[in-house]
């Protein structure tokens, strides 16, 4: 299964892909492109990646979660390509039999995202310019693969 999609997120996809009897708590996370008071006018965001790269290491992620939360079932899909302002470019669910793991493993997976899955992203903003922001928000130089 593919973790990265150009097509819109699907919650119900998402949702079907976690969806067990035993599990009796479903945690659901959008990280969304936002444009608020610190965002300088985004309009959008443009994300790209070394794909063979993001899925293994996706894989690697996702089974470092399945140790610590056994139980739990968890699917993540992160979009490439250039995203609008409001709409999601992560998704991720995590059901676990109690609530408490469901919030904890979906939390686990997109804070990992953020250290450790390389995809690259490009904001476009309002006055037409455009800077590529590292993982924590902050601006950073043009990506070597670019």
């Amino acid at each position: 299964m593919s973790h990265l999609t150009r097509e819109r997120i699907s919650l119900d996809a998402l949702l079907a892909a976690v969806a067990s009897p035993g599990c009796g708590g479903t945690c659901i996370f959008l990280g969304t492109v936002r444009n608020g008071p610190d965002e300088h006018g985004v309009t959008a965001i443009e994300y790209s990646a070394y794909e063979e790269m993001v899925e293994t290491e996706f894989a690697r992620l996702l089974a470092d979660a399945g140790t610590r939360w056994p139980d739990a079932r968890i699917a993540v899909r992160h979009r490439l390509g250039t995203i609008a302002a409001g709409e999601a470019s992560i998704g991720i669910a995590a059901a676990a039999p109690h609530r408490a793991q469901a919030f904890d493993a979906c939390r686990f997976v997109i804070e990992e995202v953020k250290k450790r899955v390389p995809v690259w992203k490009k904001e476009m903003r309002v006055d037409g310019t455009e800077v590529w922001v590292d993982p924590s928000g902050r601006p950073t130089a043009k990506p070597s693969h670019v």
